[in-house]
């Protein structure tokens, strides 16, 4: 689902009981992180066929004004947008935990985001679209190229991960006051809500 669809940025999740939430992560290039995983995550992917990431492109932020319908994926380009989203969950989570980024990461990210980007173009009657041949090198340079502002940018400093323990789920922070703690107020907020309260009735008890 994306915000064309909703009014709001983000991406429509679900828990492990099935239940939809949404969650903006902030930025284009973290939208392709739910998206699956390396390593012991991989049970977590949805981007088995090309048609998964176009899928993807339709969902995501890109998506708000513009008509992916003629963005064409190879499987080789599949490959490419794993192997970047597992550079970018590493980036990431670096950056979350003030850690050095590995050089090698970054010269994924520079490489991918050194093709050609989407070109947004004006459509009759004032709207927006693609410009043709739209493939998935130029959406993944654009996801790179989104990465290189982020990372290089005023809101590097805000990036976090989840607060809730079992949650990994990275984002910027875009809030004004810079405290956001949560994915998604409506998952590990209201959950850690839940056990604040529990405790102060434990406490209470006593």
């Amino acid at each position: 689902m994306s915000e064309s669809a909703t009014g709001a940025p983000g991406l429509v999740l679900h828990t492990s009981q099935g239940r939809p939430y949404r969650f903006d992560p902030g930025a284009l290039c973290l939208e392709l992180l739910p998206t699956g995983g390396h390593s012991t995550y991989t049970q977590y992917e949805t981007l088995h066929t090309p048609a998964d990431l176009v899928r993807w492109a339709g969902e995501s932020r890109l998506a708000s004004g513009l008509d992916l319908a003629d963005l064409a994926v190879s499987d080789d380009e599949l490959a490419r947008a794993h192997e970047l989203r597992a550079v970018l969950w590493r980036l990431t989570k670096a950056l979350a935990h003030g850690q050095a980024a590995d050089p090698a990461d970054t010269e994924v990210v520079n490489a991918v985001a050194a093709a050609p980007p989407l070109v947004p173009r004006i459509a009759a009657g004032s709207g927006r679209e693609w410009a043709p041949g739209a493939t998935g090198s130029a959406l993944l340079s654009t996801v790179a190229r989104d990465a290189v502002q982020l990372f290089t940018g005023p809101y590097a400093q805000r990036i976090r991960e989840c607060g809730a323990h079992n949650c990994l789920l990275l984002f910027v922070d875009t809030s004004r006051p810079g405290k956001r703690r949560w994915c998604a107020m409506e998952r590990c907020g209201n959950r850690q809500k839940v056990r604040a309260h529990r405790a102060r009735h434990l406490e209470g008890d006593v």
